[in-house]
């Protein structure tokens, strides 16, 4: 697949040496720019007024120039933006928090470094960021100048992290520092962990990011780059990654995108600290594998043997011109402004995702039925005994859950795989797909092996290569396993910095005393999660199960073969957060069936920016809302394609004759 066009540019350079002329020609060709100019006039002071002047002038008239910004708040837009500068809204940060003249550096201006950087790395369109290189430039050798000339490498280092590309001006030329990225002895350290140790510089050394961020604690939020992926275990191995040859792999993470392991070592991405690297890769789990349960016998599958290591990419978006075109002709069509609602705009994500208008109806719409047991169960967290997950696979195959019934209506396909079963559905079952026979109990025990969790990543995408080769249109997720929501809640919690009570409900309709156990369960889990912030697959392999993993895979794949997904559920929800960690961009793929009473799905939607096609308040958890959406997404396409025009029907409305 070749590699998506950049999405976050970061420009540096020094004073004078066109870093703001090239970025700005990086956009010349768009009309609908939003020119951010962090730059704030100072009374009376005539030579910076004129920089200012001849900046704009410089600028093409249809941009948008937007001074002093809420840099956060028109990053959360659409693209493109550009902003210039970087080290200019920096000194406004310190200035805001006097900062100069403290002892130890105000916790305000970390806050606002981490929040910026966490907005450009979740960013949705095209922005391209202008900064001083530190050291290109005089710096007073001041403890005001230290300050600055650390913070300000602080936060090139952890934007150049999470941006698709680097470049550096010199002297009117540019020079791509992108091939960097996969060099892990250069990879800067956790924003939080570089700034606290920076803060107070002795007067005669500078703080190494590098250096003061390994050992110690990562922010509650993670901000910097995606971490290395696992390499995945050797037939016979003991241990699965166990190499730390990351540094001398050969090969680099390409325009943003995960590196994969080579030689049996872990190739690092920019942005994870050396030391984090070697804790993601070398260390084995603090607790024992996930045992095989009595009775049960572990599957024995194995990944083939031709497989490469897990390389994860952004995927490309859904096609911009199609949308543009199916919003024309909505706007052309015989009905009041804005009469077919959020039919309307179902309709211009599909034709976006097929790349045509009008859209074609989805008429081989395929739902997955994942089953899994999850260990947690044993800590009394739900409503329903754990083998009631068995009996809900029995029931979909028999065609009597709510969500086969829905799919017979709407005509969709239901498979149901099994993945973690602890006793096979029917028997002599040979568990094709199944990953391991239950998962560990995730307040005590890491759900999976590093080995079972890249399998399960993988499984999942060889079930979506499968079903939309056998002709899916749109997908339908969803998980059948009990206890599943906890898990789920952990990752969502874990992604987002959010509380455990912030994230419970009453999932399965539990009462008072099993949310108190369910709330003890996400707190204990979550601190055993704590540490891999940085690392999806590491967090997945920690606290969440077969089932969890295989959807992040599903949908991720899916979105990179460009098949529109209904999200519905909070397990199917906090896959995708992972999906989306994993294959940045997934999520333009993904439309949410329905809100959810449990406040962690309100989370997901929230963290990915989606708005909900339904309010039926189903509670099934199967999948059941997902499926009902399938009418409308028909529906949807058939209006914009068949709807007569106002002028083919001579329906006009007044003053528009």
């Amino acid at each position: 697949m070749s590699s998506p066009a950049p999405r976050r540019t970061l420009v540096l350079g020094g004073t004078r040496s066109g870093k703001s002329a090239y970025a700005e020609g990086l956009l010349a060709a768009d009309t609908a720019v939003r020119y951010a100019a962090t730059a704030r006039r100072v009374p009376g002071d005539d030579e910076w007024d004129a920089r200012i002047a001849a900046h704009r002038e410089r600028r093409s008239a249809s941009w948008q120039t937007i001074e002093s910004p809420d840099l956060v708040g028109e990053l959360s837009g659409p693209g493109p933006v550009l902003v210039d500068d970087l080290a200019t809204w920096l000194t406004n940060v310190l200035d805001d928090a006097s900062a100069w003249t403290e002892d130890t550096l105000p916790p305000a201006v970390t806050r606002r470094v981490e929040t910026l950087v966490d907005a450009v790395r979740r960013t949705r369109g095209r922005v391209v960021l202008v900064s001083a290189e530190v050291g290109l430039g005089v710096v007073p050798e001041t403890r005001a100048g230290r300050v600055f000339r650390d913070q300000l490498g602080i936060l090139n280092s952890a934007l150049a992290a999470v941006c698709d590309e680097t470049v550096l001006v010199v002297a009117g030329l540019a020079v791509p520092l992108s091939s960097l990225a996969g060099d892990p002895a250069g990879a800067p350290a956790p924003v939080a962990a570089a700034v606290a140790s920076a803060a107070t510089p002795p007067p005669d050394q500078t703080a190494s990011p590098a250096a003061n961020g390994a050992g110690t604690a990562t922010p509650s939020r993670p901000v910097g780059a995606r971490p290395v992926m696992p390499a995945p275990a050797t037939t016979g191995s003991a241990t699965t990654g166990s190499g730390t040859s990351g540094a001398a792999a050969s090969g680099s993470a390409a325009s943003g995108a995960y590196s994969g392991a080579t030689a049996g070592g872990a190739a690092a991405v920019g942005g994870a600290a050396g030391a984090a690297v070697a804790s993601s890769t070398a260390t084995p789990p603090s607790t024992a594998p996930v045992s095989t349960p009595a009775g049960g016998s572990e599957p024995a599958v194995v990944a083939p043997a031709d497989f490469e290591p897990l390389s994860p990419q952004p995927v490309g978006r859904p096609d911009v011109a199609a949308r543009r075109e199916a919003v024309a002709r909505i706007a052309s069509l015989a009905v009041p402004v804005g009469g077919l609602g959020e039919l309307g705009e179902l309709g211009a994500w599909l034709a976006a995702c097929q790349g045509e208008c009008p859209p074609r109806p989805p008429v081989q719409a395929r739902v997955l039925l994942v089953a899994d047991d999850h260990g947690i169960a044993e800590a009394g967290v739900s409503a329903y005994p754990a083998e009631a997950g068995r009996a809900r696979a029995a029931a979909a195959l028999a065609g009597t859950l709510p969500v086969t019934i829905a799919a017979r209506t709407a005509g969709a396909a239901v498979r149901t795989v099994d993945v973690g079963l602890s006793v096979p559905v029917t028997d002599g079952d040979a568990g094709e797909h199944v990953i391991a026979r239950g998962s560990g109990r995730i307040d005590r025990a890491d759900a999976l092996t590093s080995e079972q969790t890249e399998r399960a990543y993988r499984t999942g995408q060889r079930l979506a290569d499968e079903e939309i080769d056998a002709g899916a249109d749109v997908l339908v997720p969803a998980s059948l396993a009990v206890a599943a929501t906890t898990p789920a809640s952990v990752l969502v919690a874990a992604l987002t910095g959010a509380e455990p009570v912030a994230v419970i409900g009453r999932g399965s309709g539990i009462d008072d005393n099993t949310w108190m156990r369910k709330a003890a369960a996400v707190r204990d889990a979550l601190r055993r999660a704590r540490e891999h912030l940085r690392d999806p697959l590491a967090l997945l392999r920690t606290v969440g199960g077969s089932d969890i993993v295989v959807l992040a895979g599903f949908l991720a794949r899916a979105a990179d073969r460009g098949v529109p997904v209904v999200l519905d559920g909070l397990v199917v929800g906090a896959a995708a957060l992972l999906a989306e960690e994993l294959a940045p961009g997934a999520r333009e793929w993904w439309v949410a069936a329905q809100g959810s009473t449990e406040p962690a799905m309100t989370l997901v939607l929230e963290h990915l920016s989606l708005t909900p096609v339904l309010g039926l308040g189903l509670r099934t958890d199967d999948g059941t809302a997902g499926v009902a959406v399938l009418p409308l997404l028909v529906t949807a396409a058939r209006l914009i394609a068949e709807t007569g025009t106002a002028a083919d029907t001579g329906i006009v409305r007044l003053g528009t004759a």
